[in-house]
């Protein structure tokens, strides 16, 4: 449980303070980061893609680590899994984190897997008491390992489950309170899902525990006519900005980045568009004050 904070009588915010904008790290942008200073505040890092014993991904992290503040955040935790945490991920999760000194650590609300095989996809889950208790139980686990809160994200989906009884928004605010971990909200997966299942996108923001939302990602996706995918191979959409100003009202300065996967632009093009989230922060704090 929150402890309260006498001044408003709310929850104490319970985050690390907002290091600014960001952009996740891609290969295809290390010259860039690495040639001169580029108004980008802090990188976030696939921690997946240097679980390795050596060689250029760990030199290249090393050279940029120097330059700017990095954040982890991983695709294979499976904090969903009825099995548990993999202990050997762990291990090796944690020794990139002595190596990294990230501002936190991430993975996403899902599994990835079952019988120590990866699907390399976001598994939803189902919204009952019963997978609420196992991922409560999980994380538990992972932040005891790692010693430090961990970051979930909140996927992006495109089935239900006849067996959920509660809603999505409701089951991640819960899995944040019960497992006391902090929540990396995903607007674009918000809105995503909102079109895919035609839920309210500003009731599941307004239901978010404000006092642990420690980031926000942005990303772009693709428009199937009767569904949306998660694609992040295009520009941030104007409905995904408008959410994005709703929930910089909501929750305040609150460390924001934009994640490209796939057609990737060149580092200026991605800079102007972590600019306009910049602005768009900026507008929406100052109409909230």
């Amino acid at each position: 449980m929150s402890m309260r904070n006498p001044a408003y009588g709310g929850p104490v915010r319970l985050t690390q303070p907002s290091p600014g904008f960001g952009l996740g790290l891609r290969t295809t942008h290390y010259a860039d980061f690495l040639a001169a200073p580029q108004r980008v505040d802090w990188l976030e890092i696939i921690s997946d893609n240097y679980l390795v014993p050596g060689g250029k991904p760990l030199r290249m992290l090393d050279a940029i680590r120097e330059r700017y503040p990095m954040a982890m955040h991983g695709v294979a935790l499976s904090i969903g899994s009825v099995a548990g945490p993999d202990r050997a991920y762990l291990k090796q999760l944690r020794q990139l984190i002595e190596r990294v000194q990230p501002l936190w650590v991430s993975d996403h609300l899902c599994w990835t897997g079952v019988h120590g095989r990866q699907l390399h996809d976001l598994m939803p889950l189902p919204y009952t008491d019963e997978a609420l208790d196992v991922v409560v139980r999980n994380v538990q686990q992972v932040q005891d390992a790692l010693g430090r809160r961990l970051v979930l994200e909140n996927v992006s989906s495109y089935v239900n489950f006849k067996q959920s009884h509660m809603s999505e928004w409701d089951f991640v605010a819960a899995v944040c309170e019960q497992a006391d971990c902090l929540l990396l909200l995903d607007v674009n997966n918000i809105y995503v899902s909102s079109v895919n299942h035609g839920f309210d996108a500003l009731a599941y923001l307004n239901s978010m525990p404000a006092h642990r939302v420690q980031q926000i990602h942005l990303a772009g996706h693709s428009h199937n006519g009767d569904h949306i995918i998660d694609t992040h191979d295009h520009p941030v959409s104007e409905p995904v900005w408008s959410l994005y100003e709703h929930a910089c009202r909501r929750f305040g300065h609150v460390a924001t980045m934009i994640e490209r996967d796939d057609h990737i632009p060149p580092l200026s093009d991605l800079i102007n568009e972590l600019n306009h989230a910049r602005d768009v922060a900026v507008g929406a704090w100052r109409e909230a004050a």
